[in-house]
């Protein structure tokens, strides 16, 4: 499903970054077209009160990885998708034009589904082996590169589970 909101990078060769994020629309609902509406900038502000503080937004992300594990891609992995916002990591600012950035359905304070860790972790696996700057140190939460500003994916995202599920593509590519 492409969504309207990318753009070039500055250096498709630099990616280097991977950013999980979390989403839910309404905020802590889950299921429903409105993520992919809003990614896609038609979601209509009528439909819940909440849209209406977001109407305007143009934000996008690489992938959406939905609660039963589904994945839905929105802007191809060599474009820039706006969703990092003001961002830093390591000192470098500008996440967004070195990152490749997923959503996961979901809340900070409600656990993620085994059927989307089971997702992320084989979407992980194929950007490492595709992209090699993406080593273990260069994979973060958006609460980490938008610190006093962010809080996803949130305290209940299992790092530990998730980069040991991974650490085999490391191995390979260290």
């Amino acid at each position: 499903v492409e969504s309207p909101f990318y753009d070039q990078r500055p250096d498709e060769q630099d990616i280097s970054l991977l950013v999980v994020h979390n989403i839910s629309l309404p905020p802590g609902q889950f299921g429903g077209p409105y993520i992919e509406q809003f990614f896609c900038g038609t979601l209509e502000s009528q439909s819940h009160p909440f849209f209406k503080v977001i109407e305007k937004m143009q934000v996008s992300a690489h992938c959406l990885i939905r609660r039963d594990g589904e994945v839905v891609q929105f802007v191809p992995f060599s474009a820039r998708a706006w969703h990092a916002g003001q961002s830093a990591f390591a000192g470098r600012e500008r996440c967004n034009d070195y990152s490749i950035g997923i959503e996961l359905e979901g809340s900070d304070f409600i656990a993620y589904t085994q059927a989307q860790y089971q997702a992320l972790i084989e979407l992980t696996k194929h950007l490492i082996r595709r992209y090699p700057a993406l080593t273990r140190t260069r994979i973060t939460g958006h609460q980490y590169i938008a610190p006093m500003r962010k809080t996803d994916p949130g305290l209940v995202f299992d790092w530990r589970y998730f980069l040991a599920q991974v650490s085999s593509e490391f191995e390979l590519g260290e």
